[in-house]
């Protein structure tokens, strides 16, 4: 069993975990689709966070770390701001990030995925209108892409997604896979407003072992960018051409801010899920190299109190197929302590699509899921993105 060297900086100090959100059936009038498995369990409930469990939500980084730029930075510096939540129940799961580097200042990218399971994706990708960074007290936690805003409420506690009505066109997952994109297709007035709140200490990737920091500290560092991602409880409403439900879930939010690139990137798998104990694991990798070097291996799991416990991925599901849904994606992660089996079954995948962003010529393929997943007896829905080389691919 090898041995895992703990590199993250210390917390600076415990915080209590927040008490219960209210919890939200799971939507008949925008997907019509529960799943089973998670039908009968309300995620947040009082058992879910009890007042007796202290984290850290932190993870011993500065506040100024959640803000924005409050000015236009360097070229090719990117301040982005993106999550993945997926409806408690598997109802629907949505990416929504604004993708903001210094050389288009003035009109960040916008991305917009709500997916359902019955293969509905409604997708957007458009440049729009930014804004003033600065909130009411004169503090960078504003990021916006018209009809799209971020806001920092409060740092590592509470953050704000709103979504004024604006008409996103709607796709299919096979339509994705097979990039069969029509010239006019239907458009739905979408809107949202969503709270989310940390639930777990963020992971600053590169700094669990001293594996993870050295591979972060090369060329695959570059590929990754500066960032810190974080598992995080989350409430809201979203409405479709009117018809307005609100639901509660799981995000994972992601925070960079940093020059990343592309060029040479090879593939990855990245997944995590929140359970409703409070429980949660992440992991990101990288498949094997031709030349035999160790690759990037970081992931986590995460008890419901204290710290992150290190981890690396020893059973991974590398894309080699593209699915709809209902793709098997067994995990194996390998702490200290042993092995953790996590099962997963994807409910809708979407192939990504790019449209305003010219990607390197031999650029992999790239999918993003939401999953249900189980683990020592508890089910949660998450994410799970994988990348592969083309010619690595059965399609």
């Amino acid at each position: 069993m090898p041995s895992y060297e703990r590199l993250g900086p210390p917390g600076l100090d415990r915080r209590r975990a927040l008490s219960a959100l209210a919890g939200g059936a799971a939507s008949t009038v925008l997907a019509g689709y529960c799943s089973p498995a998670l039908a009968s369990s309300n995620l947040l409930t009082e058992s879910t966070w009890s007042e007796s469990m202290p984290i850290d939500l932190t993870g011993g980084l500065p506040v100024d770390r959640e803000y924005f730029y409050g000015e236009k930075p360097d070229p090719e510096v990117r301040d982005a701001c993106n999550v993945w939540l997926e409806e408690e129940n598997g109802a629907f799961g949505m990416r929504i990030g604004i993708e903001h580097v210094a050389e288009e200042w003035d009109t960040p990218e916008l991305w917009l995925d709500i997916a359902f399971p019955d293969g509905r994706v409604i997708s957007g990708r458009e440049y729009g209108a930014g804004g003033s960074p600065y909130d009411a007290e004169g503090k960078p936690t504003i990021k916006r892409s018209g009809p799209l805003q971020y806001q920092c409420v409060e740092p590592f506690k509470h953050w704000k997604i709103t979504f004024d009505p604006h008409a996103v066109r709607q796709l299919s997952a096979r339509q994705l896979i097979d990039q069969a994109i029509p010239d006019a297709p239907p458009m739905r007035e979408v809107a949202f407003e969503i709270d989310y709140f940390p639930a777990v200490p963020p992971l600053i990737s590169g700094t669990l072992t001293s594996a993870s920091r050295e591979a972060m500290s090369g060329e695959q560092g570059t590929f990754i960018s500066p960032r810190y991602e974080q598992l995080c409880r989350a409430k809201g409403w979203l409405s479709l051409d009117g018809e307005r439900q609100d639901f509660s879930g799981q995000i994972l939010r992601i925070k960079r801010q940093g020059v990343r690139k592309f060029e040479g990137f090879w593939g990855h798998c990245w997944m995590s899920a929140l359970f409703p104990s409070g429980r949660g694991f992440g992991v990101n990798t990288f498949p094997p190299r031709g030349d035999g070097k160790p690759t990037f291996n970081e992931g986590f799991v995460f008890d419901g109190s204290g710290a992150l416990k290190p981890a690396r991925a020893v059973e991974i599901p590398w894309m080699e197929q593209l699915f709809e849904s209902g793709e098997p994606v067994k995990l194996v992660l390998e702490t200290e302590d042993g092995h953790e089996t996590i099962e997963g079954t994807t409910f809708i995948n979407c192939r990504s699509v790019t449209n305003n962003t010219v990607m390197p010529e031999k650029w992999p393929i790239v999918q993003q899921a939401h999953a249900l997943y189980r683990w020592n007896g508890e089910e949660a829905t998450g994410m799970i993105e994988r990348s592969t080389l083309r010619d690595k691919m059965k399609l």
